[in-house]
């Protein structure tokens, strides 16, 4: 085992040869020191969200009760997104890892892999896996089993609350917050949900130490990630990189020479257009999403926008009005424009709806239309008008 890590090649760096070693070695450590370990190496969620994952943790081991449920959270329902499916194909053992490292540091007693249907492809080999998961905890003594629920398919059940809504075998619907689900989470009971990622990359601060994490990435942003990159680029794929390179990099090295957008973050996130290439591309207002499309000078926003807003009014679970509504108004009123129904000022006032459904909506999906509208009209107004 290597004692330093290479650049940018966390996630996928070279296993221990002996299964879960990093958990055997992991927990003769005690609780709060793993906890206070991941407080220190600054890991933030990889699901988008961005939540200080050793700050869950914490919460989730102040609970008290009998149960408390762990979840993998591997329904990667964002578009343009497929590093989970990658993590869980190639180094499986780094998340059942992270997952029982999670459940040993904050008293879980019970797992689940959340894995979206159009997954199923990938339940005889993790089954396989556990198996040999559950055979090495047995000799730890550590008594977490973990079980495989699969999703049915909806974007919204990306959202921790209606994920545990729809594994309670209700419609996938995000829940009033608070509480919480480390208060109250999976049948009443605390429950800590992370990201495919974020449990592979607990399991290897664990193995390396906060301070050789730390060695990556920027103040705000400690490590590296991965990015599924799709769109205009000769090397689509999932790759890890570290955290604060900027957008011009990031387009320099898998741009194909024309590039004027890179939306970062999947239909979720924000569009970066030329003239701000030189932030980073995690960080700095944008998120932490895995999603990284690159558009070139062929590509009309107008088309791209319009499916982004297709897909919200598809995927809107249709529980809260300024949800339910607003992405139809803001699809009608796009076309209205595009097509010399409503004259070009009219795009302001659909931004003002964006904005307003970014206070008023529920949960995240409503919440976040407002990035991509928002960047998009601003950026490439012309687009939308012509």
């Amino acid at each position: 085992m290597t004692n330093k890590l290479k650049k940018a090649d966390i996630i996928f760096s070279e296993y221990s040869v002996a299964p879960y070693q990093i958990l055997k070695e992991t927990i003769k450590k005690s609780e709060d020191d793993v906890i206070q370990e991941l407080l220190d190496s600054g890991l933030k969620g990889r699901g988008g969200a961005g939540f200080p994952t050793g700050l869950k943790w914490k919460f989730g081991a102040a609970e008290k009760g009998d149960v408390k449920y762990i979840i993998c959270n591997a329904d990667e329902g964002e578009p343009g997104t497929f590093k989970d499916r990658k993590l869980l194909m190639e180094v499986p053992r780094k998340v059942i890892s992270g997952m029982a490292i999670c459940a040993w540091a904050t008293g879980g007693t019970q797992g689940y892999i959340y894995l979206r249907s159009e997954y199923k492809y990938l339940i005889p080999d993790l089954k396989k896996e556990l198996e040999i998961f559950k055979k090495c905890s047995n000799e730890m003594g550590l008594d977490f089993p973990i079980e495989i629920f699969i999703g049915a398919g909806a974007y919204i059940c990306g959202e921790e609350t209606a994920l545990i809504e729809s594994m309670e075998g209700k419609r996938g619907e995000p829940r009033n917050k608070p509480p919480y689900p480390i208060q109250d989470g999976l049948h009443g009971k605390p429950t800590i949900v992370n990201n495919v990622e974020t449990f592979a990359s607990a399991s290897m601060v664990c193995r390396y130490g906060a301070k050789e994490y730390q060695r990556f990435g920027t103040s705000d942003q400690r490590g590296s990630k991965l990015f599924s990159i799709s769109g205009d680029s000769p090397k689509e794929g999932v790759y890890e990189l570290e955290l604060g390179m900027s957008i011009a990099s990031f387009v320099k090295e898998f741009g194909d020479g024309d590039t004027k957008a890179v939306q970062v973050g999947g239909v979720a996130g924000f569009c970066i257009p030329r003239k701000d290439f030189e932030k980073a591309i995690v960080g700095e207002g944008n998120t932490s999403g895995a999603s990284t499309m690159v558009f070139n000078s062929t590509r009309s926003m107008y088309r791209v926008l319009h499916n982004y807003l297709e897909f919200f009014e598809e995927e809107s679970c249709g529980q809260c009005t300024p949800c339910r509504i607003g992405t139809q108004q803001l699809l009608k009123g796009l076309e209205a424009v595009k097509h010399g129904k409503k004259p070009a000022e009219y795009l302001d006032q659909l931004v003002k709806l964006s904005e307003t459904m970014q206070i008023t909506s529920k949960c995240g999906l409503g919440q976040s239309v407002t990035n991509s509208f928002t960047t998009i009209v601003d950026n490439f107004r012309e687009e939308m008008i012509y």
